[in-house]
């Protein structure tokens, strides 16, 4: 006769119970899966009815920008429409121009974050309420060609060297037209970005004092205050530094609106 190893029988049960174990894990994942999904598209749809309130917001403001591409940040999504609070909200503006003393200004971009947002799922869901933030940064581009029509100097350009403001221009001195090349120094003040060009050049420009006034009244004809254009969520202009692609403007704000209450 054959004698039956004690284990023998084990072995099925340890297989099917790996097995279980096996589909156990599957089916949390899947679960883990769905609850994630289901919790993104939540927040797509969340997205999509706040970015038409900032639509709304802007218009309301006078600003014209392109269409307003929200991101709520955080995970879960739903964790947080049930609190009523949300650590974060990206607002990305493309090509927004405002108007300043009859002129336009253009910012290519202005990212937005609002943080510590309050806002009720039934003012997200229908849009009556404040979606309120405890605090906003704005970080936007101005363009160098329309910050360069402010100064209204033919053939003037505007451009980054070195994290400086530079300035380039065709300048008339007794009778010759040399090109001239300086730098600027940046201040903000009152919403106004003040423009001081200092240390400017000129190739082949004549020896003496009267060349040197002349080349010095034109740096302080381009020395401007440039008002900068009313921006969205009342934010405030705390500081401007050139970039390759323009001026970067830093603005600040606190316990904003960021939607039209209805």
């Amino acid at each position: 006769m054959t004698e039956e190893h004690p284990y023998q029988g084990e072995r099925p049960q340890r297989q099917r119970g790996r097995r279980v174990l096996v589909v156990l894990l599957v089916l949390l994942l899947v679960l883990i899966g769905l609850l994630v999904t289901a919790d993104r598209v939540a927040a797509g749809m969340a997205e999509r009815a706040l970015a038409d309130q900032v639509r709304t917001e802007i218009a309301q403001q006078n600003v014209e920008a392109g269409p307003p591409e929200v991101e709520i940040g955080g995970f879960p999504f739903v964790t947080q429409v049930l609190d009523g609070r949300y650590k974060r909200i990206s607002i990305g503006l493309r090509e927004v121009r405002g108007s300043v003393q009859g002129d336009v200004l253009a910012l290519p971009t202005l990212d937005i974050d609002a943080h510590d947002v309050t806002a009720s799922l039934d003012t997200l869901r229908s849009g009556q309420g404040e979606v309120v933030a405890g605090s906003v940064t704005g970080t936007g581009t101005v363009s160098y060609d329309s910050l360069a029509a402010r100064l209204d100097q033919e053939g003037l350009r505007l451009g980054e060297r070195d994290g400086k403001l530079v300035v380039t221009a065709p300048v008339d001195i007794l009778g010759e037209r040399l090109p001239v090349t300086g730098t600027a120094d940046l201040k903000v003040d009152q919403g106004r970005v003040a423009l001081r060009f200092t240390n400017l050049t000129a190739e082949g420009m004549p020896s003496g004092p009267l060349a040197r006034v002349l080349l010095n009244n034109f740096a302080q004809g381009i020395s401007v205050d440039v008002p900068l254009p009313e921006l969205p969520f009342d934010l405030t202009v705390r500081e401007v530094r050139p970039l390759p692609e323009g001026l970067q403007v830093t603005a600040e704000a606190a316990e904003v609106p960021i939607n039209a209450a209805g």
